[in-house]
């Protein structure tokens, strides 16, 4: 298996039929798996999976019982993954999944494809969530003494020699993006990054995105775990 793709899904019933599709579309051969993690979901995730899973191969399916957070879902995919070169997207559709083949052919140009790190870099985003991410990009690269810019873009695609030098100490919430990337810079990977659109969304809501009150409860956190993050690494 040449690369697997962890998708985290929590409460994303109404987007999985479009997502397996959208996958089915792009993945044109047969050393390309597709991660698919129940993260602990209360909504008909379940069922909607049990229905459609056995009519696409390059599917393999994680079930986490319990919500542990979406670090712990992709963690959990991660870990079943096969591939030589793991990574992860997105599962609501605003990350499409032409990008993680995009992504597998900047790796395969490479010769030393091993200490690549490719990630994307959204563009034609809302101007508020611009100003947010620009606002977080430069105070973590300012605190953590590294170029940290747009942390949460997706996809994320590196070696499984790269994730098992990390994966014990990886955090279960929303820090994972950033542990991850700070990670690659300390290690000094060759860092790739590539354009991707991030339209909006087609089905459900953002799992933390809902307003100013949840962006500034995303700000605490992230501020809170660079701090542990700067005085553990």
């Amino acid at each position: 298996m040449k690369l697997s793709i962890t998708v985290p899904c929590y409460n994303e019933a109404d987007n999985l039929p479009k997502l397996f599709e959208a996958f089915k579309n792009v993945i044109q051969r047969d050393d390309i798996e597709l991660v698919v993690v129940n993260n602990g979901s209360t909504d008909q995730s379940a069922v909607v999976m049990n229905e459609l899973i056995p009519h696409f191969p390059f599917i393999q399916r994680v079930d986490v019982k319990k919500n542990q957070g979406y670090g712990f879902g992709i963690l959990s995919g991660l870990r079943a993954s096969r591939g030589e070169f793991l990574g992860w997207t997105h599962a609501d559709l605003q990350t499409p999944p032409n990008d993680v083949v995009r992504a597998l052919d900047i790796i395969e140009s490479h010769t030393s494809s091993e200490t690549l790190y490719v990630k994307g870099d959204r563009k034609k985003r809302p101007w508020m969530d611009q100003f947010f991410t620009m606002g977080m990009s430069l105070f973590e690269t300012l605190y953590l003494q590294k170029k940290l810019w747009d942390i949460n873009a997706q996809p994320n695609i590196f070696h499984q020699k790269f994730f098992s030098s990390w994966q014990t100490q990886a955090p279960y919430d929303f820090s994972l993006d950033l542990f991850v990337l700070y990670q690659a810079k300390l290690q000094k990977l060759d860092i790739k990054r590539f354009p991707v659109e991030f339209p909006e969304r087609e089905h459900g809501e953002s799992k933390w995105n809902t307003g100013l009150t949840s962006k500034w409860k995303f700000i605490k956190r992230t501020m809170a775990f660079s701090r542990e993050l700067k005085r553990k690494l």
